[in-house]
């Protein structure tokens, strides 16, 4: 039986988010760990956290491209099965990286997800099919994301009942967007992917905001924006006065 789509958004922005879970290196809470996820949920945070697929097709909560910087493996995340992947501890705090699954049993639906899927920008859209599967047995509140407009368009296109929305910022400078094709970079810069993504809500980088998207998608179509990476409540507050709720890490806000 077809999932109901959820036409409400309020959830989504109702709480402050912990970007990759409440983590907390001075702690041993690594991000987008099984125990960041528990230190939001008790809390009552919204939680954000990364997706990316094993070799073999299996969903994980991971950030980064490769395993370096996180765990004592070397080499690139997507190179390895599930098998592997789920016996690679973190350099921190002993818990090995969680799939979708574990931490989605974890969090037992008590607090919204919002969930990155991680892209390459290859026109693969794999991890965003897999995602969804992964997603069916879950009656949480939830939301999917990405950076990448292919992504979320067939997942739209498919009538995805998760909340959809479009990770963007006003450039594309950074290395890890080398790659972008001309037509890509400039879809992304100019927002015209917006009729194939069809977003609920946007999260955008925080130094941006104000920027004429935002603004209109907030005043004309009361779509909710999100903001991200908010590190002080100097920066929270500022942020609050263009975004609708705010992704934050290294503090604990209020409005909880």
């Amino acid at each position: 039986m077809k999932r109901p789509r959820r036409t409400d958004l309020s959830w989504l922005v109702g709480r402050p988010i912990a970007h990759r879970g409440l983590h907390d290196s001075s702690c041993g809470r690594v991000e987008n760990s099984i125990g960041a996820a528990r230190a939001a949920v008790a809390r009552g945070y919204a939680i954000e956290c990364d997706l990316r697929l094993s070799r073999d097709g299996r969903v994980f909560v991971f950030h980064d491209d490769s395993l370096e910087r996180l765990t004592g493996a070397q080499g690139s995340f997507a190179a390895r099965d599930a098998v592997e992947l789920e016996q690679i501890a973190f350099r921190e705090g002993g818990e090995t990286i969680p799939t979708l699954e574990r931490w989605l049993a974890a969090v037992n639906g008590a607090v919204p997800l919002i969930l990155e899927l991680k892209s390459d920008f290859s026109g693969d859209v794999a991890l965003a099919l897999a995602a969804a599967s992964a997603l069916d047995a879950c009656s949480g509140p939830v939301a999917l994301k990405s950076f990448d407009p292919a992504l979320i368009a067939v997942l739209r296109g498919r009538d995805s009942a998760w909340p959809l929305g479009i990770v963007a910022q006003s450039d594309y400078d950074e290395e890890e967007f080398g790659g972008l094709t001309p037509s890509l970079r400039q879809s992304l810069t100019r927002f015209t992917h917006a009729p194939e993504t069809r977003p609920d809500f946007l999260s955008w980088r925080s130094a941006d905001l104000p920027v004429a998207i935002t603004s209109f998608a907030r005043a004309c179509a009361g779509t909710p924006v999100m903001t991200w990476t908010i590190r002080s409540p100097e920066q929270a507050e500022s942020a609050r006065r263009h975004a609708d709720q705010i992704i934050f890490e290294g503090f604990l806000p209020d409005g909880v």
